[in-house]
């Protein structure tokens, strides 16, 4: 392989993983900024620190190689990116984030150029990343209470694995899109079923519209029950955490000298701390609790979550019935199907904000489920209307 040749594999090699370290750097800050001042915020902000700093020296080494250095405005996230950093479940993204972080430990550094120099430049980001990726790994650990080796985090890992309790909400806006998901599937079913029954008669309509009425009142109610419960369980665990630090001071002091000691003070000055807080429990939990607990809210609004569901679900029942405002027959049937084939597949697409799958993907998933509902009402309707 000839030094031309060498340097432009290497070349192609650092631009494309300066443009990794651009926009990776993007969605921490994204998600760091929705942790606040948190523990795993703090990680988080960490890391995004450190992928600016291979970004430089990553440009160090396209200098050397007489390389100009494109702008950085020049990468961008998608706007479903952006949504998805601040909306979609946290522990998704950090383990979207941990495998892109194993993807370069074992492909984008550690494939060899042909260049000494930036090899050796890589294999340093490489080692780096490998510390991201067991801080990420850590934070999954913690949430979900596995075992680990001894250290301050793995201890720490271990007590709050005890506290399996602690639980968090999803937020009213993947409530408002699962609802309206709801009502466009149940009520294109009515819809289509009743057509076939009856030609696309008028009385498609009437059963339409009290089919989504009543997917509203239903979803609206159920929201309601369940964020109230969701709001009860979340001051439940702060009464529990309370109670933990009445009946076992000793392992909650741990907990907070712990916490202290990820966050940079050495293990006396950690210790310290943790005995003065814990001489009044109100003050080991206000320090405490946002740490262990997400914070210390009793969650989120019942009326919210209510209003967000039923409109969303009424919304999304509507879709199939509006067209029979207007037309009967086989023109209503048929527009009715298009229009709400069409919402299928953007409600589908929306939902990949909350399961990180390819938004085309999660459409087209939507629509074969609508396409098979009403093909299947509507054959039953069309037996139901030969039977009778």
């Amino acid at each position: 392989m000839t030094a031309k040749t060498a340097s432009g594999d290497a070349v192609a090699r650092l631009l494309q993983a300066w443009r990794g370290e651009v926009q990776v750097r993007q969605m921490y800050l994204l998600l760091a900024e929705r942790m606040g001042n948190t523990h795993r915020g703090e990680i988080i902000r960490a890391i995004a620190d450190a992928e600016a700093s291979h970004r430089e020296r990553i440009e160090r080494r396209l200098r050397e190689l007489g390389q100009r250095i494109p702008d950085p405005a020049s990468v961008k996230l998608t706007p479903l990116q952006r949504l998805q950093a601040r909306l979609a479940p946290v522990d998704n993204l950090i383990a979207r984030m941990e495998a892109a972080e194993e993807l370069e430990i074992t492909d984008r550094y550690k494939r060899p150029t042909g260049d000494a120099d930036t090899d050796a430049v890589l294999e340093e980001i490489r080692v780096e990343e490998q510390g991201h990726s067991r801080s990420l790994e850590s934070m999954e650990v913690a949430h979900h209470a596995g075992p680990a080796p001894s250290s301050v985090q793995s201890r720490l890992n271990r007590i709050l694995g005890r506290e399996s309790w602690h639980r968090t909400g999803a937020g009213w806006i993947s409530g408002a899109i699962y609802g309206a998901n709801d009502g466009l599937a149940a009520v294109f079913g009515i819809v289509a079923g009743v057509s076939g029954a009856t030609g696309g008669s008028s009385f498609v309509l009437t059963a339409g519209l009290f089919g989504a009425i009543a997917s509203g009142l239903s979803m609206a109610t159920g929201a309601f029950l369940a964020e109230r419960s969701e709001s009860e369980v979340a001051a439940a665990n702060v009464q529990r955490e309370r109670q933990e630090i009445i009946e076992h001071p000793d392992e909650e002091k741990e907990e907070v000298s712990l916490f202290y000691q990820l966050k940079g003070i050495d293990k006396a000055m950690a210790d310290r701390l943790a005995e003065q807080l814990a001489s009044s429990p109100d003050a080991l939990l206000k320090v405490h609790g946002p740490e262990e607990l997400g914070g210390l809210e009793s969650g989120g609004d019942p009326v919210q979550s209510a209003i967000a569901a039923g409109v969303s679900t009424f919304i999304g029942a509507m879709v199939p019935v509006v067209p029979f405002f207007w037309l009967t027959g086989t023109r209503g049937v048929v527009t009715a199907a298009i229009v709400s084939l069409i919402a299928h597949f953007l409600v589908g697409a929306s939902k990949a904000l909350f399961t990180l799958r390819t938004w085309w993907s999660a459409g087209l998933e939507m629509t074969l489920a609508g396409i098979i509902v009403g093909t299947i009402t509507y054959a039953i309707g069309l037996v139901v209307k030969v039977g009778g």
